[in-house]
């Protein structure tokens, strides 16, 4: 980052943070400033793993602001965004806008429908994360129905059921309900009988090509007006199986020359031959289409507000004809973008990284180049992490930006004042140390002297990286250990003091004994690196985090017999 963009960064750092601080009458943080700076300005992204420390001490500088202070520097800065202040209600300090006509509700209801044909990738973490977020605000529920109507196409696996749940709980929330559309089809066919009587379903035979032909020429299909008691005898026969894949569908009897072909006599139930993986659905043949099923299913369940992708709006128009002809009232109704992450080289597909996995490209669905919500908890990071930058993005219509730098930033803020330091070099080299205690004693946590030190023995030669290793005759200061020159192979212990330090001309490495030294790999989302930590690393249990110091936070997989494996999270 040269200059001209580091002030960039600390002019709109400043201009962000003293207007969180105002809008949330509180000390603004990082992790909150994070997402709105990368979003308003895409030019920083290439930047994201500095950015933290950048903006670190200008959160500070606000921080210690009074609010009036504070306001009189954003009048300087953005008047615009001070008008925007004094134009909010009170009620407005929420991320997410107020639901459309919670009032009208006993109980807000909200579901997730995911359809359970693999583990969950980012993109998954924000319709839990809202529906969660607005569950709390409304003392609401959480209704999770899985939506595994589709045996052939999108085949539902029979771990991501659990797996989901799991991330569900990950990030924080609990289901009020759970519910398995493929144990529903009884439901779904009492219905179907009923819409039947209505006079509002026909079954039938067209070839598709046939039918897209006379929908999209506005022409009844020649089984529009059957009669009802052959649509009855023939989803009967339907039911017990008797059509084969493309014999016959079930179709909702709408407007056959409405405006959009789209709505036209849709299939609401078609023929799958293949078995559902399920046992106790793997007998029915007759499945409902996506549409019909989720419509009965919100109606049932009590559904009081729907979050969909603005991709989806003609399954509300297409469900509102049922729900015509049962004289239901339609719930509200909210559309949101996509949201799009650019951090990972692998796309942000189930069947992508699924198929990545099946060649040997990823290690499973937790390898860290993967960008799933498996891959990140073994990174060890905070659901909360997640759920707050997906939170931040609102409920936009467009498609939105995920800057994974403002998950990171929220995870640094919850784990940074509870998280051990400890060293770590890639790439060593050897230098024999002479003169100088025996042992350097670098803090525990450099914000708690009460922690303690860290004994790490010198044992007669230290490992440096290579970007940190002195040319010969200059000097460095081992961190917490001392003062070194460069003399060929060896680095000499001096006696100058800290003040050389202080005035810049000499730079704080770390270092790790040479033979007393653990071997480590870190598993990244570049790769796999190996280098050595210091002695104390083995003493840390799976699942605890540390900080490497200059390079990361990571949290320590396992302990094998010749190497620990750490997952490494972020900067």
């Amino acid at each position: 980052m040269d200059d001209e963009v580091r002030e960039r960064v600390k002019k709109e750092a400043e201009r962000n943070a003293l207007f969180n601080a105002l809008k949330h009458d509180n000390d603004p943080q990082v992790g909150a400033i994070m997402g709105p700076l990368m979003g308003e300005n895409p030019a920083f992204r290439e930047h994201g793993d500095e950015i933290p420390e950048v903006i670190g001490p200008v959160v500070g500088r606000v921080g210690g602001m009074s609010t009036a202070e504070r306001r009189e520097r954003l009048e300087e800065l953005d008047p615009d965004l001070v008008a925007e202040l004094d134009a909010e209600d009170e009620e407005d300090e929420h991320d997410l806008p107020e639901l459309p006509n919670a009032a009208d509700y006993d109980e807000v209801r909200l579901r997730a429908a995911p359809n359970p044909n693999g583990p969950w990738h980012l993109g998954h973490a924000r319709m839990p994360s809202v529906i969660g977020t607005y569950k709390q605000r409304y003392d609401g529920a959480f209704v999770v129905r899985f939506d595994d109507t589709d045996p052939e196409t999108k085949r539902p696996e029979l771990d991501a059921y659990d797996a989901i749940l799991e991330s569900i709980e990950y990030l924080g929330f609990e289901p009020d309900d759970v519910v398995r559309a493929s144990d529903r089809l009884e439901t779904y066919y009492d219905h179907a009988r009923e819409l039947i009587a209505l006079g509002g379903a026909y079954t039938c035979s067209c070839p598709q090509s046939e039918f897209s032909e006379m929908k999209n020429s506005g022409e009844a299909c020649p089984h529009r007006d059957k009669d009802t008691e052959t649509t009855r005898e023939e989803f009967a026969a339907m039911i017990d199986g008797e059509y084969s894949a493309g014999e016959k569908v079930l179709r909702v009897k709408t407007d056959i020359e409405h405006k959009n072909p789209a709505l036209r006599d849709w299939v609401a139930f078609r023929m799958i031959d293949t078995p559902h993986p399920r046992d106790e659905a793997s007998d029915y043949r007759c499945w409902p289409m996506l549409d019909f099923q989720s419509g009965i299913d919100d109606h049932l369940t009590g559904v009081s507000h729907i979050i969909r992708g603005i991709d989806l709006q003609d399954s509300a128009k297409r469900q509102r004809f049922v729900y015509d002809y049962f004289d239901w009232e339609y719930p509200e109704v909210i559309h949101w973008g996509h949201v799009q992450v650019n951090a990972y080289d692998v796309s942000m597909s189930t069947s992508t990284i699924k198929k990545r996995i099946e060649a040997g490209e990823l290690d499973g669905w937790d390898d860290p180049r993967a960008p799933t919500l498996a891959s990140l908890r073994r990174r060890g990071i905070r659901g909360q992490a997640i759920v707050d930058a997906m939170v931040g993005l609102g409920t936009s219509t467009s498609n939105v930006d995920l800057a994974m730098s403002s998950i990171y930033a929220n995870n640094r803020d919850m784990i940074d004042e509870d998280t051990d330091r400890a060293f770590l070099v890639r790439d060593g080299e050897r230098f024999v140390v002479e003169g100088g205690p025996d042992a350097g004693q670098p803090p525990v946590h450099p914000n708690h002297e009460d922690r303690g030190e860290r004994d790490i023995p010198v044992d007669a030669a230290v490992l440096l990286e290579s970007d940190d290793a002195p040319a010969d005759g200059e000097r460095v200061w081992l961190k917490g250990y001392g003062p070194v020159r460069r003399e060929a192979d060896a680095l000499e212990f001096t006696d100058d003091d800290i003040d050389v330090v202080r005035d810049g001309d000499v730079d704080v490495v770390h270092w790790v004994p040479a033979d007393e030294s653990e071997p480590l790999t870190l598993r990244t989302m570049d790769g796999d690196v190996d280098g050595r930590a210091e002695p104390g690393i083995t003493d840390y249990d799976p699942d605890a985090m540390v900080q490497f110091e200059r390079i990361g936070f990571a949290r320590i997989d396992r302990h094998d017999e010749d190497e620990t494996v750490a997952y490494y999270a972020h900067s």
